[in-house]
């Protein structure tokens, strides 16, 4: 493929399978984040260093792209919203600009479902529900603010689209399994609510081609001015499949349960203790994390199947099997 893509966020386990798959696809890549280079990035893709907040650097960075792959993000459920305002959405504003100076092509958000929160469980959720309201942390409110800008965008020069990716997990993912691992180990995981809500759970290599199938559809002319749910469209039940995967790597399943009333009434004890003691960390427990362990969250990819031509490439249960063969590769 001719042209060359600049990925943000490069450094990161996403944004490094990304530069992978479109490296794959015969794309040129300029690969960007806040740290050094990686050392499992691909010898051929370009990488950066950069802060993008800084408006020249940036420009920089744009300079003879076809297409913006912004991936970079500062996500959690804790911290100073200024610290997400600025790497959730000013950032993504002078990516914007310094796009549209440069000629760019396409953009590519990646966005996430929890900008739709709504405190309700969701079932089938697509495209037509509503940005949420009352954000229950800064991250969903700034990625929502930071899509809204990236589909405004969207016109004859410059083509731009969301990707909402849910619950990302693989072969050297350090983030979902590493804390339930973490916090099993210490004895402090607990089933939320009943145990039977059910959960999308995206496998990191169909994130990339996720991706890959959004660069080439805008580059073509196609799918732009709106976002996307990239699931497996394979929700499974939360807690047994948790329970797998830990029984394979030789812990005990978790048993004991909390109800979701009372995981909230922990969550906002313990977010009322972190801001009076302006304690550093995240807490234990948040009334954002207490919903997201106890309902339903699953959502249809079905308008990104259909628009943008993307196919999961791997199945959720060649996923488990993929995962638990790299964790018993590591040991």
């Amino acid at each position: 493929m001719e042209g060359r893509i600049l990925v943000t966020g490069a450094s990161g386990f996403v944004g490094g399978a990304v530069c992978r798959a479109l490296r794959e696809k015969g794309f040129s890549v300029r690969g960007t984040g806040r740290r050094s280079r990686p050392s499992d990035l691909p010898a051929e893709v370009e990488y950066v260093a950069a802060d993008l907040n800084d408006a020249a650097v940036v420009a920089e960075l744009c300079a003879g792209v076809v297409a913006v792959v912004h991936m970079a993000a500062k996500a959690g459920v804790w911290g100073p919203r200024e610290a997400y305002y600025q790497a959730n959405v000013a950032a993504t504003e002078c990516l914007l600009e310094s796009a549209r100076g440069a000629g760019v092509q396409a953009f590519v958000f990646t966005s996430t479902p929890s900008v739709v929160f709504n405190g309700e469980a969701i079932q089938g959720g697509d495209e037509s529900m509503p940005y949420g309201t009352e954000f229950p942390c800064f991250y969903p409110e700034t990625k929502a603010e930071a899509e809204r800008r990236v589909l405004a965008a969207d016109g004859a020069g410059l083509r731009t689209l969301a990707l909402r990716p849910h619950l990302i997990w693989g072969p050297g993912d350090p983030h979902l399994f590493p804390r339930v691992f973490e916090r099993v180990d210490a004895g402090k995981l607990k089933i939320v609510g009943d145990g039977r809500n059910r959960v999308d759970l995206t496998y990191i290599d169909n994130v990339a081609a996720g991706h890959v199938a959004a660069v080439e559809s805008l580059l073509a002319g196609r799918g732009g001015g709106r976002a996307y749910f990239l699931t497996q469209d394979e929700p499974v039940a939360l807690w047994p499949f948790v329970n797998r995967v830990l029984e394979a790597t030789g812990r005990a399943p978790v048993r004991k349960k909390i109800s979701l009333k009372l995981a909230l009434l922990a969550g906002t004890v313990c977010e009322g203790i972190w801001k009076i003691g302006r304690l550093g960390g995240e807490p234990p427990m948040t009334r954002f994390v207490a919903k997201e362990l106890a309902t339903d969250h699953w959502f249809s990819s079905a308008g990104a199947r259909e628009v943008l031509g993307y196919e999961p490439v791997v199945s959720m249960e060649e996923g488990v099997e993929r995962y638990l063969e790299a964790l018993r590769n590591e040991n």
